[in-house]
């Protein structure tokens, strides 16, 4: 069985994709791919990534659009630039600091 390595990133993170022009904000890791086959194949195999590393919800945007992105952690860098982000469920979800840091809302009881 293969080993489950540690997550590089964590939930609040601001992130960057390698290759395409868009960033986000982490919201939930999975430890291995755990998405469709159909979803793995249908990256080009040349930049296709392995199946045993973290992979990463993101709410996502780019210049045209947010939308929710699902990426392993060798296509992610931290995105250290302080822009906030304008995807419409970060608010829902996270409160941003004086030090423009994502931080998880408490739930209510």
């Amino acid at each position: 069985m293969p080993s489950i390595r540690q997550a590089k990133f964590s939930v609040g993170d601001v992130v960057r994709h390698r290759f395409f022009p868009f960033r986000g904000l982490i919201f939930d890791i999975d430890p291995v791919f755990a998405n469709t086959e159909e979803w793995w194949l249908a990256i080009p195999a040349e930049i296709r990534p392995r199946k045993d590393q973290p992979y990463y919800h993101v709410y996502a945007e780019n210049a045209e659009t947010v939308y929710v992105a699902y990426v392993s952690e060798q296509n992610l860098l931290a995105d250290d630039s302080g822009e906030p982000l304008r995807h419409p469920d970060i608010a829902d979800q996270f409160v941003r600091d004086a030090h423009g840091r994502y931080r998880p809302r408490e739930k209510a009881h």
